[in-house]
């Protein structure tokens, strides 16, 4: 699967969180100032054509939902950005968020507890 891009992306967390919507539900979801109606609808036609994006039709009308789950492209996200700018190591990239005190002693607790019980 190939990256989304910034727009897409955008779109998909709102459609994420309202599970499933027509366009104007989608474009009251986007901050001012708001896209054109058009514009998010070719978006969620891109998105469908990519399979990443389902509908159901109501007549002329279409309800869309993601097919693609927020946790599946998180994971692909992710892996992408290891690899790409941690040579594939989860380890540095962890290690990255310790040095520039992203990540507070709790937190590193919390992961090396997760890490234990897996």
């Amino acid at each position: 699967m190939e990256r989304l891009t910034r727009k897409e992306e955008e779109l998909m967390k709102i459609l994420w969180k309202l599970e499933k919507a027509f366009v104007k539900d989608i474009l009251s979801e986007y901050p001012n100032p708001k896209p054109p109606y058009n514009t998010v609808s070719s978006l969620v036609r891109v998105l469908q054509e990519k399979g990443i994006v389902g509908y159901k039709q109501y007549g002329n009308t279409h309800e869309y939902y993601p097919i693609l789950t927020k946790e599946d492209y998180r994971k692909v996200f992710l892996r992408e950005i290891i690899s790409d700018y941690f040579d594939n190591s989860f380890a540095r990239a962890v290690a990255s968020f310790v040095e520039e005190e992203e990540v507070s002693d709790d937190e590193v607790k919390e992961i090396i507890n997760l890490i234990k019980n897996q």
